[in-house]
Order: structure tokens, then sequence, then C-alpha cells
């Protein structure tokens, strides 16, 4: 799998469904988007359409896998490998409670010998790059030592991309929440790695939100991976894109509102419910006037009975007269919005 973008999107749990990624896909063509975190003991013994079903749009889009057994985690990535993903990635960097009961995330950085017998086992069932994400250590393992000796023998496994956030997990004592906020993020362990491995492909996470701090991390490494930042403020994705790409001209916002309709057209006619799309959406407009009205009336709206593609029209004509975009109405029935470029 290749893609032009040093950008990818981060794995997000409740966050970076079929739909989030639909939508991220319209503001970055290029950028790499994960899925949320999904166990490969649900995989293997759940509704495994379910869980890896995703649409051709995505791409280039990567799978992310929660697990320690080596044959379950061979196994859902087999499975995986009939819908096509073009990387999967093992999950050795969620520090909560519940993970950690189930052996796997970040406890399994004190497992080194474990996350390369699980790469083995999963590399063999796929033609897609098997990656490892991690962060820098954990508890008291706070040290250049320590990541090294993590990532030593995965590498001897034969992996050859880690993405790593720039900050330890402390599995006791605080919440995941709070362990995307503290310890302090140390971006220059992660570019040590890079130094200390040059032929792997690093991509540094945490704490990236805005095109200063992106340009100067990839000084030192190969990509970068945005997490909250893309989620609050998703327009952001198509400032990164317009960057790396000067031969891309970003769309505006209410365009990207009118390429989704299709789409949610098309889901809301399989039974989804537009919450479950619109949610994603409440972003869009962050940092812009009328943002806050965007915002309400599809937080009103959205999740009422029979709500459809017309509370976000609704939703841009009720942004104010000077911060409206061009105004959209709803489609008739013999209507059809195509999508744009």
């Amino acid at each position: 799998m290749q893609t032009s973008s040093p950008v990818s999107v981060a794995p997000m749990m409740d966050w970076t469904d079929r739909h989030c990624r639909y939508f991220l896909r319209l503001l970055s063509p290029s950028a790499l988007l994960y899925t949320e975190m999904v166990t490969a003991a649900a995989v293997v013994h759940g509704d495994a359409d379910r869980l890896l079903r995703h649409s051709d749009e995505e791409h280039p889009v990567a799978l992310q896998l929660g697990g320690s057994d080596p044959d379950w985690m061979a196994q859902a990535t087999a499975m995986a490998a009939k819908y096509a993903y073009d990387e999967i990635n093992i999950n050795v960097g969620c520090p909560s409670d519940r993970v950690q009961s189930g052996q796997f995330g970040a406890c399994l950085m004190a497992r080194p010998g474990l996350v390369a017998d699980c790469y083995k086992a999963m590399q063999a069932e796929t033609d897609a790059p098997v990656t490892v994400k991690s962060r820098i250590g954990i508890d008291d393992q706070d040290s250049e030592a320590f990541l090294r000796a993590f990532v030593e023998p995965v590498v001897a496994a034969g992996c050859r991309k880690f993405v790593i956030h720039a900050r330890i997990a402390i599995l006791e004592g605080l919440s995941p929440k709070e362990n995307r906020t503290v310890p302090p993020l140390n971006y220059e362990r992660v570019y040590a790695l890079k130094r200390d491995f040059p032929e792997l492909e690093i991509v540094v996470n945490g704490g990236l939100t805005d095109l200063e701090s992106v340009n100067a991390a990839l000084e030192h490494v190969d990509g970068v991976m945005i997490g909250r930042q893309a989620y609050h403020q998703p327009y952001f994705l198509a400032e990164l894109e317009a960057h790396f790409d000067s031969t891309w001209s970003a769309p505006t916002r209410a365009r990207i509102v009118e390429r989704m309709l299709p789409y949610v057209e098309q889901e809301l006619a399989r039974g989804t419910t537009l919450n479950s799309m619109s949610r994603h959406m409440l972003g869009l407009f962050a940092g812009r006037p009328g943002a806050r009205a965007w915002r309400r009336y599809i937080s009103e709206h959205a999740h009422r009975p029979g709500a459809g593609s017309e509370v976000l029209i609704n939703a841009l004509n009720a942004m104010p007269p000077a911060a409206r975009p061009d105004t959209m109405h709803a489609p008739g029935k013999n209507d059809r919005i195509q999508h744009g470029t």
C-alpha cells in the first residue's frame, strides 16, 4: 500500500467507524484512515461482516486489531484479508483497564516476544503489511532503552512500520482520557528511534494540532498520525491535504456536506439512523462563524425518528446569513445529487 500523504488518522474508539471514515475521506483523498480497535476475539467469534465491512471509497484504510493470542490474531487477520484492508495494525498502545484485562494493548510493551509472535502469525495470513502502534513506554519503564528493547524483537520478526504515541502509558491510576494528555509528550524519544532504525517507517502520534507541529515532526520521522484534532476540527485534514499536494484544491465545507448527502441517503435506505452519521460532522465548521448554529441544529434534529438528509441542509441554512455558505435546498423526489469532484 502506497499513499502520497505522510498523514494518517488515528484509531479512536466510538469515533472512527465506517461512517466517520467516509466523511473524513471527503476531506482528505490520500490520508491513511484507521478503524476503531476491533478485538480479534470479536472478529473470530462474532459478526465479522459488521465489524470489518467498509466502503471502497475509504481506501487507503487500515484495520486495527486488539489481542494477544497469536492464533486468534492470525484467524482475525485471515478473515480481514477478504475485506482488502491496506494495512493491519496491532494495538500495543491502549491503556484502558478493559484492554489490560484482556492482556493486550499497552501492557504488551512488556512482552515484545509475544508481540513478535503475533506479528509473524498475522503476516503469514495477509499480503497487506502488518504494523504496530505503541507508546514510548509504560509506567516506570520510561527510557530509550526500554522502547528499543520492545522494538528490536518485533523488527527481527519482520515488522517494518511502527506508529508511536509519544508519551508513556500509565497502566494503573490514570483513566484512558488522562492517558491521552499526561505525562508530557516526548517526541525526541520517537525521533531517536528513527535514528537508531533508519530503515523503519516511523510515524509519530500525539499532540499534532497544527501545520507547524506537523512540519516540525516530519523533519525527523516518516509520517504523522492525527488524533482528536481530526475529529473535533476535521477540516484540518483538508488543510493538510492541500499543503502536501499542491495540485489539490480543498472543497468548501458546504461542498463537503453536499458530497456527503448521497452516502447519507444510501445508508438511511439501509436502516442506518441519521444521528449515527451526522454526529461525526458536528466539528466541520469548528472555528468558523455559524459553527454553533450548525452544531445546535443537528444536535436537536438528527436523533428524531425519521430524520433524513434534509437535516444537514437545514443546518447549513440555519447558520447566520453573514456566515452562511452556499445555501442548499432539500432535494425533491426526482432530484439526484451526484458526487462532486
